[in-house]
């Protein structure tokens, strides 16, 4: 998709925070499109649900999500947060998995990987997903001083 790839060409040069975060939620835009009203319809329960708490209900949709369009990235990005936010952070990385083997781009797959592999004391692995972000968007607010942060630790553990 052209206008996807256009977004993630600005998104790498964008230095200022609100033009990164305008870029971001184009993108976002853009990943959140089924091209299928009633996939759409699904999508926007399982969003609701997931915003009210109800991971079970949301976690049904974006299930049916995926069953009915497998290449459709944020179907499973959506089903990993809704994962995360239940506790299933195995559940979740399987889904991670499957959101960038269809959208390697997607910057909230890689943040929610960085989230819970520093949860689970997995600092290498981190930075490796932080360093693949970076390559993304560069000055994401943040990214920075959580790569300086996991540098120091690991520079710190190896004495």
């Amino acid at each position: 998709m052209a206008a996807l790839d256009d977004l993630f060409a600005q998104l790498r040069l964008a230095t200022v925070p609100a033009e990164i975060e305008a870029l971001q939620n184009g993108i976002w835009q853009l990943w959140l499109e089924t091209g299928d009203p009633a996939l759409d319809k699904t999508l926007e329960v399982g969003m609701r649900a997931l915003a009210a708490g109800d991971y079970t209900p949301a976690i049904h949709s974006f299930s049916a999500l995926v069953t009915a369009r497998a290449d459709f990235a944020e179907g499973w990005n959506k089903r990993a947060t809704a994962y995360y936010l239940r506790g299933e952070y195995r559940a979740s990385l399987l889904d991670i998995a499957e959101t960038l083997r269809r959208e390697p781009r997607h910057f909230g797959a890689l943040a929610g990987w960085v989230t819970i592999l520093r949860m689970l004391g997995e600092d290498r692995n981190a930075l490796r997903v932080l360093l693949r972000l970076e390559r993304i968007c560069p000055q994401l607010p943040d990214l920075q001083t959580q790569l300086r942060d996991l540098r120091d630790r690991l520079d710190g553990a190896s004495l």
